[in-house]
């Protein structure tokens, strides 16, 4: 490993807000948008300490923007590199292009396959193919600006339902009201999603439970999933808005930090509290891994039925690493701090 650098590429929220100011967004949307790249803000205390870790590993750290990766490529070492991506995206943010452009350089890499960090942000064609793979998802109509583009009977039959952006995360476009009633009001939060964002909506049969998270990171380098970690996470509402996500992350959290108002959401271990679930999250994970090929690094969304049918919503292949959930996973399953785990990651990958 002597001489190998793990290099890890971020996307900055003011860089992006910079960029969907120029291409016609409102100031204010354009900040709720940059707003998913809070965690480039959240990990940079740490860095230090991951440089340590690293150090201590025999491991060179770097951590770069996405745009001074991109136009430096020539100065990585393609057998002594490995890449790992901070912040992903397709449509408002460019982080999904940098597995790519590791792939174009030869470079090592953390993380799944290039191209699931674009499936994975496309809400409607990941749950086609998730559906395909005989994982329970949520009954998905496609909308754009309130019009209705992909055939509508497939969530006719739900009693409500659910609306949000289609290629947008961290509850960017999530309202209070998300949850709706008739398809009229449905099509309604279509129509403010693309005045206010530009996207298209998804239009999900609403599936009432509990929210279920279940992480992964690789440490060991074994890929041996009895280390997934799955929480039931209860934040006291039925699901989380805009509003209470930004309050998590960013300069907003640090904000309710200082002021004394954040409140996380609480994380019940899933293993205890519900083992039956437990083990059904785990076969749809395997299911997950073998199909899609997820690695490394993942989590998923799932919602649990009060009668134990487990629905999945969403899949990520590079998530929030020091959001609250994922640094509980790593400190549980691990008893490793952050930039150690993440250290010790890239040096057993970099020792094969």
């Amino acid at each position: 490993m002597a001489g190998s650098t793990l290099v890890l590429v971020y996307e900055r929220p003011e860089d992006c807000l910079k960029r969907l100011i120029a291409e016609g967004h409102p100031v204010e949307r354009a900040r709720e948008i940059a707003s998913y790249l809070a965690q480039s803000i959240d990990m940079e205390p740490e860095l230090p300490a991951l440089e340590q870790a690293c150090a201590e590993r025999q491991i060179r750290f770097s951590a770069v923007t996405l745009d001074t990766y991109a136009a430096n490529l020539a100065d990585y070492q393609p057998k002594k590199t490995l890449v790992w991506t901070l912040t992903d995206g397709i449509a408002y943010f460019n982080g999904s292009v940098v597995p790519a452009f590791a792939r174009l350089g030869m470079f090592r890499r953390v993380g799944s396959d290039d191209a699931l960090f674009a499936l994975c942000q496309d809400k409607f064609r990941s749950g086609a193919v998730l559906q395909a793979l005989g994982i329970v998802v949520p009954p998905t109509a496609l909308t754009r600006n309130g019009t209705f583009i992909s055939q509508r009977h497939t969530i006719e039959d739900a009693a409500n339902w659910f609306v949000k952006p289609n290629r947008l995360g961290a509850k960017i476009g999530i309202y209070p009201d998300s949850h709706c009633h008739s398809i009229e009001d449905a099509l309604a939060l279509s129509r403010r999603i693309y005045s206010a964002y530009g996207d298209d909506a998804v239009v999900q049969s609403y599936v009432p439970g509990e929210n279920l998270r279940a992480s992964w990171l690789d440490v060991d380098g074994t890929g041996d999933l009895e280390h997934l970690g799955t929480w039931l996470v209860r934040s006291g509402e039925d699901f989380q808005t805009m509003t209470e996500s930004l309050a998590l992350y960013g300069e907003t959290g640090a904000q309710a930090r200082s002021a004394g108002s954040y409140r996380e959401p609480i994380l019940v271990d899933l293993a205890t509290e519900n083992p039956d679930a437990a083990k059904s999250v785990f076969e749809a994970t395997s299911r997950l891994v073998s199909g899609l090929g997820l690695r490394d690094v993942f989590s998923l969304d799932f919602r649990l039925g009060s009668d134990g049918r487990l629905t999945l919503l969403e899949f990520e292949v590079c998530p929030g690493l020091p959001c609250f959930d994922f640094r509980a996973y790593v400190t549980a399953m691990w008893g490793m701090t952050l930039p150690e785990a993440m250290a010790e990651l890239a040096a057993r990958k970099l020792a094969r």
